[in-house]
């Protein structure tokens, strides 16, 4: 089976190197983006199954993504964001915009993966 192609865009390298094992362990293949401008980049070329992306990233916010994907590339892949910033106003920003999913940081790996489960698995 081919394993599903999931965009990670997170600019802590720290967090991003674990969550990149944990989720690779979980059999996702991830491309990372470190920032808004990466993350553009790639989806100019590639369709991801799923993204996980932090809201605040250098050139272009988590936000910004979930609008550029949604009503630019009109795409309906799963969004899943995570974010240190969960405060009502940014969580229901993300829904209205078109996320799929809110996490609040400190994120548990073992977590994430069952909610980019249950999100791939909808579909």
């Amino acid at each position: 089976m081919e394993k599903k192609k999931l965009l990670l865009a997170e600019d802590d390298q720290l967090l991003a190197s674990l969550l990149t094992f944990r989720l690779q362990k979980g059999g996702y293949e991830v491309q990372l983006s470190a920032n808004g401008k990466q993350v553009k980049e790639y989806l100019a070329e590639h369709t991801p199954d799923i993204i996980v992306s932090d809201i605040m990233m250098p050139y272009f916010s988590g936000m910004e993504l979930i609008a550029f994907v949604r009503k630019e590339l009109k795409l309906q892949v799963p969004i899943i964001i995570i974010s240190s910033a969960g405060n009502e106003e940014n969580v229901l920003n993300a829904f209205e915009l078109g996320a799929n999913d809110f996490i609040s940081k400190p994120v548990s790996p073992s977590e994430l993966l069952v909610r980019v489960a249950r999100e791939l698995n909808k579909n």
